[in-house]
């Protein structure tokens, strides 16, 4: 049976909930300098964008993609629905603006959006609409890098911050709901660990 609009609302907010808990923890696990296929998508990002380009960044986390695509030379506007990755950014210097992406209006217009390990949290009652004011934050031609998790169904995630939703997206079905937004597909890879990854970097046509 298919999400509501209501239940899609509240499982955006649980899953908030659970970042709001686990902000610190999330940021001392994960790599501070982008590798593998992180790395490599942030730099395609980069080399087809203007020096001094201006990027909307949705879920920022502690920030480590933002500080990794500002030494390649494109400005970043960092956002997170969760305080928390908020504040722990604010001490190291950074302002971070709050920003639910599925709730939320976007601003703009950005040369580029990227939108890392966020998107598979996004139940598909919401997601062509997401998309959309993705789309909508972009200059025309301007670039959109996203990833995440590649596969069939929907789930949680339980741990002990909280519950997290995770709804999975055939490759071919990605690519038609970004075709749907107004986006043409430039480059993907994967990454296989903690699940199956895809990364994509889409022009707005």
């Amino acid at each position: 049976m298919a999400t509501s609009t209501a239940d899609a609302g509240d499982a955006n907010r649980r899953t908030i909930a659970g970042y709001e808990n686990c902000a610190r923890d999330y940021a001392a696990a994960v790599e501070r300098v982008p590798a593998g296929v992180g790395e490599a998508a942030l730099r395609r990002l980069a080399d087809g964008l203007s020096r001094g380009a201006r990027a909307l960044e949705i879920g920022s986390g502690p920030g480590w993609d933002a500080d990794f695509l500002e030494t390649l030379g494109v400005a970043v506007d960092r956002t997170d629905a969760a305080g928390a990755f908020r504040a722990f950014q604010a001490e190291r210097g950074h302002a971070v603006a709050a920003l639910d992406v599925v709730e939320d209006a976007l601003p703009g217009p950005y040369d580029a959006v990227v939108a890392l390990c966020v998107l598979q949290h996004v139940e598909r009652a919401r997601f062509d609409e997401v998309l959309r004011k993705i789309a909508g934050a972009l200059h025309p031609g301007g670039l959109f890098l996203a990833s995440l998790r590649e596969g069939e169904g929907e789930d949680w995630e339980h741990g002990e911050s909280g519950d997290y939703r995770l709804v999975l997206w055939p490759a071919d079905a990605l690519r038609e709901r970004l075709s749907a937004a107004g986006f043409d597909v430039a480059w993907e890879a994967r990454h296989r660990g903690n699940g199956d990854w895809i990364y994509l970097v889409a022009r707005r046509a």
